[in-house]
């Protein structure tokens, strides 16, 4: 195939070459994986490696006001009205997989290539979005650009959220050319978009155990997180004896265990506490205070409720138990969402026999489908592990999914 911006038969650029130009950006020399918060040096630089690779397909790239990227490929006409969409996210959580985020991006530029090559006559604009913050794991919010784009998180509430430094995100976002006045609800870009296709990585075994490359999105499960914090009475470790101690640290693992038992009570329920901070986090220091964050999905929100309301019951008896205070608050959380159906349809039709298969992963799609007719792809992950470095995808199957999105979008476009 030629390439339809520089003519050259011989590199016209794959999804695997795409990623191979991005493979040293982030790397987590600790972890493994990649860590590539939003606003960092390495999330940084992957956006000025779309907006290269956007720019070199002549398309026009704009920032909006809560930090989207948006890379237009403009009708004759110029008018951006009743737009397709495409794209996904470029940063990840701590030590995460090579392909979530970045698998659909790539795979958004190459699809942008094969619609050139087939020489497609238009009646739609398309547009590459690229949303910051997805993962939440540096402001603790997941899909915080969306979020901001549909007016889902109140704009004061995200201007106030802080990194584990302790920095705002009002003062990150001014730090990085962000207008604070323009951050929040915008639907102005919202009206421009008719329909979006989000293609990710698969962060199970489903397309695995089908034996199949790509699935269309059925739906994605409910799911929240919240914030835990015990307090106790930070003392030294030496001198206080066991009857003495109001240890905060025992009474954080005993509700972690408890999390288990309550969630595995439930058919289908997942809840997991991945992150705890103790104060002050000596070796040989009993902690004052310890911090932890909960992460609960069901595909019945009313299970969801259900399974918090318990963990949040033991989680008061055990504090009371070991001498603690205790303090809960919900930091995000987002109901199960069913694609449309009709877009959905489209996708399934244009795709011939690929499954459906419904996701327990929350993703920017699953924010815009309550104000545009939204969809998904999901390409064949043969690990069946995410946010991990051993998520993975066969380089054939990375094609296969553009080559999808690409048809996909063409049926969409003409």
């Amino acid at each position: 195939m030629q390439h339809p911006v520089t003519g050259n038969t011989l590199h016209a650029p794959t999804v695997t070459s795409l990623m191979g130009q991005i493979a040293d950006i982030g790397r987590d020399r600790l972890r493994g994986g990649y860590t590539r918060p939003v606003y960092s040096t390495a999330e940084l630089d992957l956006r000025g490696w779309f907006t290269e690779q956007a720019a070199a397909r002549q398309l026009s790239v704009e920032q909006d006001g809560n930090g989207a990227l948006w890379a237009w490929w403009d009708l004759p006409s110029g008018i951006r009205a009743d737009a397709v969409a495409t794209g996904s996210h470029l940063d990840s959580v701590p030590g995460g997989g090579a392909f979530d985020g970045p698998l659909g991006v790539a795979s958004a530029l190459v699809a942008v290539d094969i619609l050139r090559s087939r020489n497609l006559e238009r009646t739609r604009p398309l547009v590459l979005a690229v949303f910051p913050e997805e993962e939440g794991s540096r402001f603790g919010v997941a899909c915080l650009g969306s979020r901001l784009l549909t007016g889902a998180i109140d704009r004061n509430k995200a201007l106030n959220l802080r990194d584990p430094d302790g920095n705002t995100f009002a003062e990150i976002a001014a730090h990085n050319g962000l207008d604070a006045r323009r951050i929040g609800a915008d639907p102005a870009l919202l009206g421009q978009l008719g329909a979006f296709v989000e293609l990710h990585v698969e962060q199970g075994l489903g397309l695995g155990e089908l034996q199949h490359p790509v699935a269309v999105g059925g739906s994605i499960l409910g799911h929240g997180r919240w914030k835990l914090s015990m307090a106790g009475q930070g003392n030294h470790a030496g001198t206080t004896l066991m009857r003495d101690r109001r240890d905060p640290m025992v009474a954080a693992g005993r509700t972690i265990a408890a999390v288990q038992q309550i969630a595995r009570a439930q058919d289908n329920a997942r809840a997991t506490v991945g992150r705890l901070h103790p104060v002050p986090g000596g070796t040989n220091v009993i902690a004052s205070r310890v911090d932890f964050w909960l992460d609960v999905r069901h595909p019945d929100d009313a299970v969801t409720a259900a399974v918090v309301q318990d963990i949040h019951r033991a989680a008061q008896l055990i504090a009371a138990e070991e001498g603690c205070g205790f303090e809960f608050s919900q930091e995000s959380l987002s109901p199960t969402v069913g694609f449309d159906a009709r877009l959905s349809g489209q996708l399934g039709a244009s795709l011939g026999d690929a499954p459906v298969l419904d996701t327990g992963a929350g993703h920017d799609a699953g924010v815009l489908a309550g104000h545009v007719p939204s969809a998904m792809l999901f390409v064949r992950n043969p690990s069946g592990i995410s946010h991990s470095p051993e998520e993975y995808v066969e380089d054939a199957d990375a094609e296969r999914g553009a080559l999808a999105l690409a048809d996909a979008l063409q049926g969409l476009l003409g």
